[in-house]
């Protein structure tokens, strides 16, 4: 039977909910921005390039969005260890390996969305950025600047996919939490986890509140994106 639930949190449970909520921004923010460097010239560059098996690379990307994320954690946890090629890199168990990981999982999916925003601004519009002298280069920022609205719900799209993720992160990063209550590889998902199998259903509530929130500021920004987006294109 189930313990009654208390709502509240025990002395000190705040400074353990927003050191859980440091390691969680800290971790999915350099992961989605370390993405986004990847996957924004990858996009581009699949969207001007034509080639054979084009079809087929873009295929790949797109099949990525639903890796498996115990399987990432899997192999970049024996990439990082001792035996494993990256391990005098000493990243195993660290915010730096749940990094890695989250890296992995955002770039397939800010790369495909953002390749379909690309892949969709007319060809006039190129034409007429070319028809004026423009570079390749030049060209490329023009696409790029219109279809910032489509990269920017990519992006967002992917920092929902870090900021929700658990099974990869428990892998890789080991959930550890110091003995004062201070989260060094616990994030949000994983708290939550710990928290409900420990009987502690307050403090998962808590936690639970706090992702549920971030996740929909998140999504209120990809709406507001995308309206911008087809009101730009209206105009």
């Amino acid at each position: 039977m189930l313990a009654p639930l208390q709502v509240g949190l025990p002395d000190g449970g705040w400074t353990y909910v927003l050191s859980v909520l440091a390691v969680s921004l800290q971790v999915s923010v350099t992961a989605v921005a370390l993405s986004t460097l990847a996957s924004v010239p990858v996009a581009v560059a699949l969207g001007f390039a034509e080639f054979r098996g084009k079809g087929f690379v873009t295929a790949v990307v797109n099949t990525g969005m639903g890796f498996p994320s115990v399987v990432v954690g899997l192999v970049v946890l024996i990439l990082l260890s001792n035996s494993g090629p990256l391990g005098p890199l000493n990243l195993a168990f660290t915010p730096g390996a749940m990094i890695a990981s989250q890296f992995v999982l955002a770039t397939p999916v800010i790369t495909s969305i953002s390749l379909a925003a690309v892949e969709g601004i007319d060809q006039p519009v190129r034409d007429a950025a070319y028809g004026m002298g423009g570079t390749s280069t030049d060209v490329g920022l023009v696409v790029l600047r219109e279809a910032r609205y489509g990269i920017v719900t990519a992006v967002l799209a992917g920092f929902g996919r870090a900021i929700s993720e658990v099974g990869s992160i428990l892998i890789v990063g080991g959930n550890i939490v110091f003995s004062d209550g201070q989260s060094y590889t616990r994030t949000l998902t994983t708290a939550i986890t710990v928290e409900a199998r420990q009987g502690r259903y307050e403090v998962g509530l808590v936690l639970g509140a706090v992702l549920l929130a971030l996740v929909l500021v998140v999504n209120g920004l990809g709406s507001w994106v995308r309206g911008k987006g087809r009101g730009g294109a209206r105009r």
